[in-house]
């Protein structure tokens, strides 16, 4: 009997974190649903896939959308007739203002892509990783909101990454009878394309004024880090090797966040 290929999807497969994972992933053999917004963006990932001998395919759907993702997630079973691990990476930074000055539809586009985006994801597919015996989540969060709390105006922002660690110890033991792992990687600075989602403004009246002479990442001398940095952890976090790890936030910062 042939040996069945492992089938990931990956939300945010366009860029950045997502792109590198989905590489990563099918390096490994694992097909791979490539779910986003911008289909030109997941058509290149997918036609570097393919070009290493890898399967992959286009999802285009938005994380918030509830039909958009239903049928995404019902084209990947039928293209892949199984589905053993989920990467919920999709995110976008928001507008960081100060809380008065932050507007309620502003705070509520950054829940609906963090946060329903992960409810989602995960609402879709959990009952196709029941159905398999079993798999394993990793849910993209960030230091920001489990580890440091210094970023201007990020309140609305920090507020989705730390429920995404509370989502992710909760369904680590609602889901373990099922033999599904969750897991959690917050990154720290790492060069992505996620500031063009991001918008600023009035930094200046809740900055935390601070001076690292040395840059605040210690680990690089302060240069941010690499996508392919979260994509091997999440690589690891999702095989085999990591079989008895569930339930577990693990910061990918260079030390950043003990600054702070």
């Amino acid at each position: 009997m042939a040996h069945r290929s492992s089938v990931a999807l990956v939300t945010g497969a366009g860029s950045g974190i997502g792109r590198a994972t989905a590489l990563a992933l099918a390096a490994d053999g694992m097909k791979v649903g490539l779910l986003g917004r911008a289909r030109s963006k997941l058509e290149d990932c997918a036609s570097e896939i393919a070009a290493g001998g890898g399967q992959a395919l286009v999802l285009e759907a938005d994380v918030a959308d509830e039909l958009a993702m239903r049928n995404a997630v019902k084209i990947l079973l039928r293209e892949f007739e199984h589905l053993d691990i989920v990467v919920a990476n999709a995110g976008i930074n928001g507008v960081w203002a100060p809380i008065d000055d932050l507007k309620p539809h502003e705070w509520d586009k950054t829940m609906a892509v963090n946060l329903r985006g992960t409810f989602l994801t995960l609402h879709m597919t959990v009952p196709h990783l029941k159905e398999n015996g079993g798999g394993a989540i990793v849910i993209v969060s960030s230091i920001n909101g489990t580890r440091t709390f210094t970023t201007p105006g990020a309140t609305a922002y920090t507020a989705t990454k730390a429920a995404q660690v509370a989502i992710v110890q909760q369904l680590a033991l609602e889901l373990a009878r099922h033999r599904i792992r969750v897991n959690a990687v917050c990154p720290g600075e790492i060069q992505t394309e996620i500031d063009e989602n991001t918008s600023l403004r009035h930094a200046e009246e809740d900055a935390i004024p601070v001076e690292w002479p040395q840059g605040q990442i210690p680990i690089t001398g302060g240069k941010p880090g690499r996508s392919e940095d979260v994509a091997e952890v999440i690589r690891f976090l999702v095989s085999d090797d990591a079989r008895h790890v569930t339930g577990s936030p693990i910061w990918i910062d260079g030390g950043q966040g003990l600054l702070r």
